[in-house]
């Protein structure tokens, strides 16, 4: 036992176990965090103290610290040490900080690969993903790869990427943009981070969508900024009331496509008046266009960058979507005011993303693939999203109201009763379920009682089975209306 993250957090740490003790520290100061036994502002150990107390070297407490800061839980302040991020408290994020680890990575059982959980959100198609054309690309790069691959990569992204990047947006998503302005990413939170880096002073006000992605809520608290909770109806954020209200801002994130979680799209005159309030107050939004690829019915509203005259709009993509999560793979399109600024910044917060899997990538897209994936997954999804809505709608009958959008990857459903949601994911969870509870998202709007199911690994076949496991799991807490 150990008593000395702060006087009130002690754990135990097993050295019996397979789990190192890296990952010990960093998985139980992360659960003082969560519950409340360590406060925003509270001062850490330092790493040469908390080391001398375990009986364990220096890099191993660093190593677990390291990992906290990369993730936005704790930050260091030079003489002052090592703190929990002040503003988690402020902006209340620690109601996200620990999603159930059944809804994390497919994980291991005995060392064997465990396919995801039915409903559990942000993954594509796996089980539909080319690996074979995947699998001779790697091969060919890695038989090709010259000494001069082995340097450092470009902290902008390799030129043959960020070139493709920039002709599949021109045409895809209707954004004229030159490679330059391109930067390649370690996903949409690596953009975010250094959007934040770059551009975000501490303090600095930051509306975003509530409920909305909160990742992206804690990696704006962890740099310092300070959110300003914008409600969503179904017309997306309501940027009116972000202008009228009290609280001026420099920046907006939106998630115009696809909103995340509600899945709804923001309107055309929305778009226009927040494209007119960044060029009238020299503001900037960030667009995150993470499922923008995927949709369904009628016709795609366009990127809101496609409609950014004023060049006021950074756009943030990702491959984690569209091909798969592994790759750490994302790209960033900046205003070219700021490409100089951006080019700066880059080598000091990106550190550049794998030249073997950049590379991959760039002929995956030159080749012809990406472009015939993406037309299967939209196909694909689209019988996978009916079929489980179908099935949801037959098991439950009027228990659950299924609110289908558009477009995107998941589906939102209402539950009747008076169970909270994050109890009946909970108790989905007992079944081998991962929905994610809607409450979870939301900084200060109350945005009622709803679970996010994802459909993209549910395979038409498996429908029955996972709906009727749901029943099984919530039917008892939910009423006829």
């Amino acid at each position: 036992m150990f008593k000395s993250l702060t006087e009130s957090v002690t754990f135990a740490v097993d050295r019996h176990t397979k789990v190192p003790l890296f990952r010990q520290i960093y998985d139980r100061t992360r659960a003082a965090i969560a519950d409340g036994r360590l406060r925003p502002g509270e001062r850490l150990p330092s790493a040469r103290s908390l080391a001398a107390q375990l009986g364990a070297s220096r890099g191993t407490v660093e190593a677990a610290y390291a990992l906290l800061g990369g993730e936005g839980w704790i930050v260091a302040r030079g003489a002052s040490g090592t703190m929990v991020t002040p503003r988690l408290g402020q902006q209340q994020v620690l109601r996200w900080a620990l999603p159930h680890e059944t809804q994390r990575g497919a994980g291991t059982i005995g060392g064997q690969p465990v396919v995801p959980r039915p409903f559990r959100m942000g993954l594509p198609a796996l089980d539909a993903f080319p690996r074979a054309q995947w699998s001779r690309l790697v091969a060919h790069e890695a038989r090709g790869l010259s000494a001069s691959r082995l340097d450092y990569p470009d902290p902008a992204g390799d030129a043959g990427l960020r070139e493709a990047v920039a002709a599949y947006l021109a045409i895809a998503r209707g954004i004229p943009c030159m490679p330059e302005q391109v930067f390649i990413t370690s996903g949409y939170r690596g953009a975010l981070n250094i959007v934040a880096r770059a551009l975000i002073a501490p303090g600095t006000s930051v509306w975003i969508e509530d409920p909305g992605y909160h990742m992206a809520s804690l990696a704006l608290a962890a740099c310092g900024a300070h959110l300003v909770p914008v409600p969503v109806d179904g017309d997306g954020m309501r940027v009116e009331e972000a202008i009228g209200g009290p609280i001026p801002a420099r920046f907006a994130v939106v998630t115009p496509a696809h909103q995340s979680p509600l899945g709804v799209a923001l309107s055309l005159p929305r778009r226009l008046a927040l494209l007119a309030w960044a060029e009238a107050n020299a503001a900037w939004i960030i667009e995150d266009d993470y499922d923008g690829e995927f949709h369904y019915t009628g016709r795609p509203l366009p990127a809101l960058k496609s409609l950014d005259h004023a060049d006021v709009v950074l756009y943030a993509g990702s491959f984690s979507k569209v091909l798969f999560p592994g790759l750490r793979l994302g790209y960033l399109v900046v205003p070219k005011l700021l490409v100089q600024r951006f080019a700066a910044a880059t080598p000091l917060f990106g550190g550049g993303c794998s030249r073997l899997e950049q590379s991959v990538v760039t002929h995956f897209m030159a080749e012809g693939h990406f472009a015939r994936h993406l037309k299967r997954m939209r196909s694909l999804y689209a019988s996978r999203r009916a079929t489980l809505a179908a099935t949801l709608a037959d098991v439950f009958g009027d228990r659950l109201e299924i609110n289908l959008q558009s477009g995107g990857m998941h589906l939102l459903v209402r539950p009747t009763g008076s169970t909270p949601d994050v109890q009946l994911v909970q108790l989905a969870e007992r079944e081998g379920l991962a929905p994610s509870a809607l409450s979870t998202h939301a900084l200060a709007a109350d945005c009622g009682s709803g679970l996010l199911l994802s459909f993209t690994n549910i395979p038409e076949e498996q429908a029955q089975q996972v709906a009727l496991t749901f029943f099984r799991a919530i039917g008892e807490h939910l009423r006829p209306t």
